[in-house]
This record gives C-alpha cells, structure tokens and sequence, in this order.
C-alpha cells in the first residue's frame, strides 16, 4: 500500500459510521415528532410491500404502501387533551399531505389539540394494488392506535376525532359509520380497542360512505363547504341523515370558495380564510378543547 492510500485508510478508519437507516431516514415535517407505522410489520396481506419508497414532491404525498400516521404533539402546557386523526383528500390518487396534513396538524396544535396525519393506502392510484376496503382498514387502524397509545402522547381516549378533507372526507366517512368495535379475541392488542372516532369533522367530502340512515348515537359532526363546490351534495347528504337520527350536528355553507381551500391561507375571501375558527368554536362548545368537561355532546 502507497503511503497515501495508507493514510486516507487510516482517516476513514477514524470517521464515526453512520447506520444506513440514519442516513436514508427523511427529516421530519417541523413540529413532528415522529412517523409511527399502523403496523410494525406492514399492512396485513401486504407485508411484502411495507419498504417501498412512498413518492412526494410539492404538496403531494404518493404510493403509500405502509400507512403510517405523523405525530404532531401541542406544547404541554396547551394541550387539551383532544386529539384528531387527519385525512387528507387527492381522490385517493395522492395525498395533499403538506396542506391537508401538516398545515392542518399545526393548526390544531395551536389550539392545543394533539394532530396525527394519516398517510392511508391510495386505490385510484395508477397500478395501484389497492382497493376501497384498504382505506378503510386504514382509518379503523388509525384510531384503534392513538386510543391504544393514548396515555403515553397525552390524549384522552375518549376525544379522539376525525378530520378528511375532501376524499379524506369519505375516510372518515367508512371508518365512523360502519362496524367499529374491537374484536376482544385479537391477538393484537390494538386491534380489541374500538375504531369508533369521538366527533367527526367534514370539509368538501366526497360521497363515498355516507349511509342512507344514521343511528342517533352517530358521533357529533361539523361539516363545512361551499356553495360554489359539488361537495355540497355529500354535505347536504350528511346534514340529512343527522337530522333525521337526531344526532348532534353543524353545518356551515359559504357563498364562494370552491374545492380544495384547504386551511383557507391561500383564500382571498374572509370566510374561507376564517373557516377554521368555526371549527375551533364548535370544538369548544362541544367540550373538546376543556379537558375538566365530559366527552362531546354531554352537558
């Protein structure tokens, strides 16, 4: 050996190394502390697939094989105690993760409300090996996770919502109006806890997984759309149906607005850039934002 491979051998041979998943481990979104898998091991049936690269770029979050959920905690001092599980919509071809996910998880964190941003499987996708029961199972995992996990990210299981945006909106939909219920003879302890969300939060939702009829302990909902957005059909669909079970709800319908407002910062109107504060005061007066008051709807 030359004496100046010898020495360049030496130097490298002095470097700390870094483990592989160091390196290739993608930052976090600020505010987050962490990306938690719905399952440790992949998606059941489709474990094969859990370390495929997901693909983003923009706003855009595509080819999620390994639903995961994003974890954004408020400041312990503001914390409420609430938590919502987030559902970004994009037609379930993408997910418009950085507006619909991120922007909104920081949001409710201003609010004191913990934010968990779901990347669910995405069966319009082209070639994608998914279908519409994938989501779904998606979104039953997702709040079986955080109420399992609840007392170690400070939340109480019994505020634990659902927010979709859009296609997200009909997530929510199939997870919070069909079956829910654990199954006690699971061997995964995650699996017996309930799937049920507390509340439920629509923002343009798509039809799918709306119900012809709701049972009166349908959990409370907030709806939001505007007039100008196809939407208002699945909204006025939803209104409906809670009026008929007499199940506790809200609607608001602005004038203009279109789809996919988002948070509304990107809005020139006043109402749309002011949407969320409806939802932040429905959450109040539904007993979501004090943790001393009981679950939602009690008075």
């Amino acid at each position: 050996m030359r004496p100046a491979t010898a020495l360049a051998a030496a130097v490298l041979l002095t470097l700390p190394a870094l483990p592989a998943a160091a390196q290739e481990k993608p930052a976090l979104p600020a505010g987050a502390s962490a990306v938690v898998p719905l399952w440790a091991g992949g998606a059941p049936g489709f474990e094969a697939r859990k370390d495929i690269p997901e693909q983003a770029e923009s706003y855009w979050v595509k080819n999620v094989n390994n639903p995961s959920l994003t974890v954004f905690l408020p400041p312990k001092e503001k914390a409420t105690g609430a938590a919502v599980i987030l559902c970004p919509g994009g037609g379930f071809r993408e997910l418009g993760f950085v507006p619909e996910g991120i922007e909104a998880a920081r949001w409710f964190n201003s609010i004191g409300v913990a934010a968990f941003a779901l990347k669910y499987r995405l069966p319009r996708e082209p070639g994608s090996v998914f279908d519409m029961s994938h989501p779904r199972q998606d979104g039953l995992r997702a709040v079986r996770l955080v109420r399992h996990r609840a007392a170690e990210w400070g939340v109480d299981p019994k505020r634990i919502g659902m927010v979709g945006f859009s296609a997200g909106g009909e997530v929510v939909s199939m997870t919070a109006f069909g079956e829910t219920a654990g199954d006690a003879s699971a061997t995964d302890p995650i699996d017996r806890v309930s799937g049920r969300p507390d509340f439920v939060v629509h923002i343009y939702p798509g039809p799918v997984g709306i119900p012809e009829t709701l049972p009166a302990d349908a959990p409370p909902a907030f709806l939001l759309v505007a007039n100008d957005d196809g939407a208002t059909r699945s909204v006025l669909r939803l209104f409906q149906a809670y009026r008929a079970a007499r199940a506790p709800v809200e609607v608001h319908v602005f004038a203009k607005g279109a789809h996919a407002f988002n948070m509304g910062t990107r809005s020139k109107l006043a109402t749309i850039k002011s949407w969320p504060q409806r939802l932040a005061d429905w959450m109040a007066d539904n007993n979501l934002l004090d943790p001393a008051t009981p679950a939602p709807g009690v008075k």
